[in-house]
């Protein structure tokens, strides 16, 4: 049904104000759009599917059709019908409706639906009108801290504040969410569950390509702060990478029903490395795929096989979407800002920091900041960073020496360096503790029966590692058992009896 295109608030049986003559002409809206996109949906139901991708019912700009709006969804993602007359008793004691018209209001949009191919543009129109007003309340917002010679925040700050809250609004159409009905949360977690139950391995995360690790993590949730922490030589550079490259590799897409691309496998990932060059991460994802030891690749000890190994693995994982930052000295402000940019440009499903204990506050930071208040304020900014990018943030941190000091040198969460706030914000908390490190330091002189007894011990833990969860707040804490290859400096799964072999 084709409807000749009229303004409803001009209809003979309405005795009301224009809308937009009330509304004024200095505020960005289109009335008319907003009330066409209701028009086609009641006409036909089946165009909601179309547009609700696209609008959400803050992007109207008059009250009462965002509730219409609202109202017209609910019945729709209900399986039931929505038309004027289910409207009609649902806002028979609206006030807001009865000023403009009451229920021949409804009836008015019905009478004068556009053509339901339209109406994806008219929804578009819509939602680049609420974007304006954003723009222009974030505008206004701006100006007046810049201008306030009180605000505790310098330049910087400001322009990164500015920088994610514009981030925010390109990517969820909002500045902030705000509240959100325990119906929706209640719709997102069976979401969750429905995709881990469909997914190979039954995660509900990003699998981390460590069978063992899944099975205890559930892979790695999105706005989850994960902090991976070890002393030196451990390993914890070459796990993280590992678990970077994995996810990475495993990247792929595919189209929702709305026909939106959407990760569907593993991630592009941002690897912040403070601490190594970009040159020297390659080299150790070139040594796990080649097989070729990264010791024998930098020096150029290979030979032509080995050659024609890393040229063909350097083919087949030149383009996987593994994006590395090796800046020294970043900010908290700098790395956020650099994330939002990465995800805004590609696309980004994970974040690992090398290390958290490089980073710097900022230029919120001031003399008589403490370390402990710095690096309360970087993981407070990493937490908050994975929830507004919703990705995990997979962070590394040292352990300090007193580990040394003990026995049994399996570290604990009180080894953490200011370990108060790195605790207190992070998901997840893993250590990793390689025993046959700190062994092979301890050899006995040679032809005593405690030599003997030492190398038995060697060949026991020769090769393997753990990875001890000592916080996660979706599930129990326990210890990972993994193979590492120091070579390949590689972490992998480790088969220890028949029963999980055949799954490896």
């Amino acid at each position: 049904m084709e409807a000749e295109t009229q303004n409803p608030t001009e209809h003979p049986d309405l005795n009301v104000i224009s809308i937009n003559e009330r509304l004024g002409a200095d505020t960005p809206h289109d009335a008319d759009a907003e009330q066409a996109v209701l028009g086609a949906l009641l006409y036909d139901n089946e165009v909601y599917h179309r547009v609700s991708h696209i609008l959400k019912p803050e992007h109207f700009y008059i009250g009462v059709n965002g509730k219409i709006y609202e109202a017209i969804s609910r019945l729709i993602e209900y399986g039931k019908l929505a038309d004027a007359i289910i409207l009609k008793n649902k806002f028979s004691q609206d006030q807001e409706l009865d000023d403009i018209g009451g229920v021949e209001y409804l009836a008015l949009l019905l009478d004068n639906a556009p053509p339901s191919t339209t109406a994806p543009e008219y929804a578009k129109l819509v939602y680049d009108m609420a974007m304006r007003r954003e723009i222009i309340r974030l505008s206004d917002q701006m100006k007046t801290e810049a201008i306030d010679p009180a605000s505790e925040d310098d330049a910087q700050a400001q322009i990164t504040k500015a920088e994610s809250q514009l981030f925010n609004l390109a990517e969820l159409g909002t500045p902030q969410s705000g509240f959100v009905s325990f119906e929706s949360a209640l719709v997102q977690s069976i979401e969750m569950a429905s995709a881990a139950f469909a997914r190979d391995g039954h995660l509900s995360g990003i699998s981390t390509g460590l069978i063992d690790l899944d099975r205890q993590l559930g892979g790695l949730h999105k706005s989850d702060l994960i902090i991976l922490a070890g002393r030196p030589s451990m390993g914890k550079t070459s796990l993280a990478t590992n678990i970077a490259f994995h996810i990475a590799k495993k990247f792929r897409r595919e189209r929702d029903d709305n026909g939106i691309e959407k990760t569907a496998e593993g991630g592009v990932v941002g690897f912040f490395s403070l601490e190594m060059s970009s040159e020297q991460l390659a080299t150790r994802l070139l040594a796990e795929q080649s097989g070729v030891p990264s010791h024998r690749i930098r020096r150029g000890d290979i030979n032509m096989e080995q050659y024609e190994h890393i040229r063909d693995s350097s083919d087949e994982i030149s383009a996987i979407p593994l994006h590395i930052d090796d800046t020294g000295g970043l900010s908290i402000g700098a790395l956020s800002a650099r994330a939002r940019r990465l995800k805004r440009m590609v696309g980004l499903d994970c974040i690992v920091v090398d290390y958290l204990q490089l980073l710097t506050g900022g230029g919120q930071m001031n003399s008589s900041t403490n370390r402990v208040q710095e690096v309360s304020m970087i993981t407070q900014g990493l937490k908050a960073l994975a929830k507004e990018l919703d990705i995990p943030v997979l962070a590394l941190a040292q352990l300090s020496r007193q580990v040394e000091q003990r026995d049994d040198k399996r570290p604990q969460l009180a080894d953490l360096r200011e370990s108060g706030s790195i605790e207190q914000d992070a998901d997840v908390v893993m250590f990793v503790f390689r025993e046959e490190y700190y062994l092979a330091r301890s050899e006995p002189s040679e032809g005593t029966e405690e030599h003997l007894k030492w190398q038995e011990d060697m060949e026991k833990l020769h090769g393997k590692a753990e990875v001890i969860v000592g916080k996660q707040r979706h599930g129990p804490i326990g210890t990972v058992k993994l193979s590492f290859n120091a070579d390949l400096t590689k972490f992998g799964n480790l088969a220890e009896d028949d029963e999980f072999a055949g799954g490896y």
